[in-house]
């Protein structure tokens, strides 16, 4: 066995390198920074990324397994895709970006939910020893630092804040709050009430999806919210790219590309989101889950059906919403334009056939 630190103390894990500059964007302070080199370091990676890197190597060496894959190359382009986003900033339709700016930054800040998350003697869950495991430390600080880097902390702000400086640097500020609310209501991502789900709502609705009647209901919706959430990092990906590659282009939008700095910047932050996730995910898939009434779960059996249960609602369902709701935003943009029929059309054409299927 290599001599690896595996055991981390939560200010460890919640540690940041100096920096030499903060990041500012849009006026506000963000986390993270720039070392003298004007190299961006991620905030709070001093010693999770190479904790990461020890769980990592310490699973190889134990169970000979290799670490579960985050299957980037599964999902579809974002949509609307870059050909079709630019399309329609060429045409002067700027609110469908403007509304897919603001749902990002908006479901970047509910990732600080994952805070919330607790499973009281996380031992008593599994056969084998979990010490020295990401497992053991997601309660010990890689929750919170998640939290953190999502919906920021004290004074300095996180991705929410970040993807909203970038579409206001894009844009020159074309929102205020009530427009934002609205456009929220509208896609579905905030409650036209503005009241968030009790307690007992959350656990009425992971009672209705339970898959393991056995296992304890916390744990089982702490397994499901970090598959859902590796999954999202995952496809955020595609999401990094095609705000890049559209907010760098000056003739298009405002800010010489400072707005595609600060989304490249965000991309930075999560590859240590998808690693813990996907380490610890694999440590808990070859260990053994022990039931409340003490009859024993593989791990496999557990990981792999919330697996695939994600992964078929990612690329099936919420998709095809995804597309809808999106496409709804656009006939709204459009809804009083003089050439509404002729811009649609032109914009479903550059579209994938898949999606307008969905459309149609």
């Amino acid at each position: 066995m290599s001599n690896l630190q595996l055991t981390w103390s939560e200010a460890e894990l919640l540690a940041g390198d100096d920096v030499a500059e903060p990041l500012v964007a849009g006026g506000v302070r963000c986390h993270g920074g720039f070392t003298d080199d004007g190299r961006y370091v991620s905030p709070r990676t001093k010693y999770r990324v190479p904790a990461t890197k020890a769980w990592q190597q310490s699973h190889r060496e134990l169970f000979g397994t290799e670490i579960l894959h985050a299957p980037i190359e599964l999902w579809p382009p974002v949509f609307p895709n870059v050909a079709q986003t630019t399309y329609l900033l060429g045409e002067g339709v700027t609110a469908p970006t403007i509304s897919a700016l603001t749902r990002i930054g908006t479901v970047e800040g509910f990732g600080s939910m994952i805070r919330a998350v607790n499973v009281e003697e996380l031992q008593r869950h599994f056969a084998e020893s979990i010490e020295g495991t990401a497992v053991a430390h997601l309660q010990r600080g890689l929750f919170e630092a998640h939290a953190r880097d999502e919906a920021g902390w004290e004074d300095e702000a996180g991705h929410k804040q970040m993807w909203f400086a970038a579409r206001d640097i894009a844009f020159d500020d074309p929102v205020t709050e009530d427009m934002t609310q609205s456009m929220l209501v509208r896609m579905g991502i905030a409650p036209a009430d503005g009241k968030p789900p009790t307690p007992e709502e959350i656990r009425r609705n992971a009672e209705a999806v339970r898959r393991f009647p056995d296992l304890d209901l916390s744990l089982e919706m702490m397994v499901r919210r970090m598959v859902g959430l590796l999954f999202i990092e995952v496809s955020a990906f595609h999401t990094f790219a095609w705000a890049e590659e559209v907010l760098s282009d000056t003739n298009l939008v405002a800010g010489e590309g400072r707005a595609a700095a600060i989304v490249s910047y965000v991309r930075a932050d999560e590859t240590p989101h998808v690693d813990y996730l996907r380490t610890a995910l694999t440590e808990m898939r070859d260990r053994t889950f022990v039931g409340e009434s003490g009859a024993t779960i593989p791990g496999s059996q557990v990981i792999g059906t919330l697996w695939d249960t994600a992964l078929a609602l990612s690329l099936g369902a919420n998709r095809e919403n995804f597309v809808r709701t999106a496409t709804a935003e656009v006939e709204h943009a459009l809804a009083s334009h003089p050439r509404r029929g002729a811009i649609l059309e032109g914009f479903l054409a550059l579209g994938a056939e898949t999606d307008a299927e969905v459309v149609a």
